[in-house]
């Protein structure tokens, strides 16, 4: 970044890198239990059997998380909404002709490409959880909401349940590539900042303000909507 850029908050940009928070720990939280509990569900929907169970357990809490992620887009701290990081087009085309030019401004948060690869993850996601409270397995799982619909339709969803794993496995794939691309040939590492919620920053920015209680009572209501919608 030269002395003429801005940085995020608006104001003039420093020429010595700065330790400074850029994910706050709500964020944080979900990403990380978001990988944690959809790892669990493509090894218990491999597993099969008594698995099932705790695939079925796995996929409310997913759809919880997703639920409180939608919340967080709208009220978390700055990086962590969606209006800071779901650009449109022109700013998606351009980020990406520049990508590998030295020149490129960074992004405080999600890029614009990053970005509608975070959008793309919750909607493949979301797809997952709501067709898996319909589907069945034909032996001795059924989804909570299977009696709402005939087994032509819930066989019908069942296929789209599992047809889209593959679509999610594809984003994960391209996840983990970006990331390893940012980190061997861009030279910035996208992992740490998630983990710790800090990063090297060269201008002045807003420290982000996580309210904890605010995410506390999205979760808890994102958490009873599931519940009340399972049972």
């Amino acid at each position: 970044m030269n002395s003429n850029e801005i940085d995020p908050s608006g104001g003039p940009a420093r020429s010595t890198p700065q330790r400074v928070t850029v994910w706050d720990l709500p964020t944080r939280l979900f990403h990380w239990l978001l990988v944690a509990f959809v790892g669990t569900s493509f090894v218990t929907a491999e597993i099969g059997g008594n698995a099932m169970q705790i695939h079925e357990w796995s996929g409310f809490v997913i759809l919880s998380l997703l639920l409180f992620r939608v919340g967080w887009g709208f009220f978390g701290s700055r990086p962590s909404r969606f209006s800071d990081f779901v650009h449109g087009p022109k700013a998606v085309l351009n980020y990406g002709r520049g990508l590998l030019r030295k020149d490129s401004p960074p992004h405080f948060g999600h890029n614009p490409l990053g970005g509608w690869s975070i959008v793309a993850m919750l909607l493949a996601l979301f797809v997952q959880a709501g067709t898996g409270l319909f589907a069945n397995d034909d032996i001795m799982t059924e989804g909570p909401l299977y009696s709402w619909v005939s087994k032509t339709t819930s066989d019908f969803i069942t296929d789209i349940h599992e047809w889209n794993q593959g679509v999610i496995v594809a984003l994960v794939a391209i996840h983990i590539f970006a990331i390893l691309f940012y980190l061997f040939v861009i030279r910035e590492n996208l992992v740490t900042p998630m983990i710790t919620g800090v990063r090297s920053w060269n201008g002045t920015v807003e420290e982000p303000n996580g309210r904890t209680w605010a995410a506390a009572v999205i979760a808890g209501i994102a958490a009873v909507a599931v519940y009340l919608l399972v049972h």
